[in-house]
């Protein structure tokens, strides 16, 4: 039973089954593949796309059976409307504090004060040439499937509460909602090969040696990622009695496809189950995760406004305290419509800069280089920023059974 070689045996095997390990794997053979092999790297960007298309075909019906079933399992429609403001009461303190630690950061450790001189240009027009200074809800939610499935499903949900066949409704809805997580399960041991595809066309199509001349302000967007997420978010779980490194060692499966992907949308399915089973319950997981993906987007809100302070100090614009407040409000309406449009954050950029007309547009040129770098930890803030609300909500709903 204590036979040495049996134990490091069962731990070998372990350490090949599991899924954690092999995409670790995948994001390595991708850097060296895009590093040493930038023309077949860029290739490989159809398995990392390919990928996250299969799991955004998960996304809608999950959505959909979750709120659904959790509504129609609470009973308590006051608790519903109470979780969603409290949620969104949640979600827009928290964006505002990103933002203002992005700032801070950003005007202590001055990233943009470089010779911009030996940077990378590269083509930012079709972002700028669209740039408004208005934010439109109307097309921020006509692009946003998954807040139209929130809304839908919540009707359904409310719905089956006054319906006499609610029970016959709930079978065949458990019934549908346990067939698309078992196809979930398979799909999700497809993930090695997205997080290689993704991190391969990466860093064969930018390449490494891109991030010299940004080193600054790369160091500089990581480290607020880290000091929010260890800080701030781990300071709110502290305060709820969980542990960010437990919460954190609990979700690397899903870290680890995300860095491959630069995807949130790519772990949204397998994080509400996490949740689920670390003890949030049906319904608050329904609701705050969906919403979390449109108005919660701590990460985003980060990189914005770094971005913005990084440009004001590449071309030596003086922002005064006012002006600073006025990117904080304008960008804490537009951030919201970073979700669900490709390359959405520039848009942003491009509307927030036209909207404060004192830092030149065509400063987002020297962005576009590294942008792809970045976006890996602006993914992954929000991952981690959307599980904390979702516990967050949970314990303060008494929705939280302890494992």
């Amino acid at each position: 039973m204590n036979n040495p070689f049996l134990k490091r045996r069962n731990f070998a095997y372990s350490v090949i089954a599991n899924l954690t390990f092999w995409v670790l794997l995948a994001i390595i053979a991708g850097i060296f593949l895009g590093h040493y092999f930038p023309a077949i790297a860029v290739k490989m960007e159809i398995i990392g796309k390919t990928f996250v298309d299969i799991i955004k075909v998960f996304i809608v019906p999950i959505i959909f059976f979750t709120i659904v079933l959790g509504i129609s399992g609470m009973g308590d429609l006051k608790k519903v409307g109470r979780i969603g403001i409290k949620s969104l009461i949640y979600f827009e303190i928290i964006t505002t504090i990103a933002l203002v630690i992005g700032i801070t950061v950003a005007l202590w450790l001055q990233p943009g004060n470089i010779d911009k001189s030996n940077l990378q240009i590269m083509d930012a027009t079709k972002y700028t040439q669209n740039a408004s200074t208005d934010f439109d809800w109307t097309k921020f939610f006509l692009s946003n499937i998954t807040l139209q499935v929130l809304i839908i499903s919540i009707i359904i949900g409310i719905a089956l509460n006054f319906s006499k066949q609610r029970l016959k409704a709930v079978e065949l809805l458990s019934k549908g909602s346990k067939l698309v997580f078992t196809g979930l399960k398979y799909v999700m041991y497809l993930a090695p090969l997205g997080a290689f595809g993704g991190m391969a066309f990466t860093v064969g199509k930018f390449g490494l040696h891109t991030l010299v001349p940004l080193a600054k302000l790369m160091g500089t967007v990581y480290l607020t990622m880290f000091v929010f997420i260890f800080f701030v978010l781990g300071g709110i779980l502290w305060y709820f009695k969980e542990n960010i490194f437990n919460f954190l060692r609990y979700i690397k499966e899903e870290l680890l496809i995300v860095l491959g992907t630069s995807s949130s949308e790519a772990a949204l399915p397998s994080i509400m189950q996490k949740l689920e089973k670390m003890g949030c319950s049906k319904q608050v997981v329904g609701l705050v995760v969906p919403t979390g993906y449109s108005f919660n987007l701590d990460g985003t809100s980060i990189y914005l406004s770094m971005s913005i302070i990084f440009l004001a100090q590449l071309y030596n614009v003086q922002l005064s305290f006012a002006e600073m407040a006025s990117i904080v409000g304008i960008l804490m309406v537009t951030s919201k419509g970073a979700a669900g449009v490709t390359g959405s954050g520039f848009i942003i950029l491009a509307s927030t800069l036209t909207a404060i007309h004192k830092i030149p547009i065509e400063g987002l040129a020297f962005l576009l280089g590294v942008d792809k770098f970045m976006s890996e930890a602006r993914a992954i803030t929000n991952l981690i920023g959307n599980g904390v609300a979702t516990i967050v909500i949970a314990k303060s709903e008494k929705e939280f059974i302890d494992s």
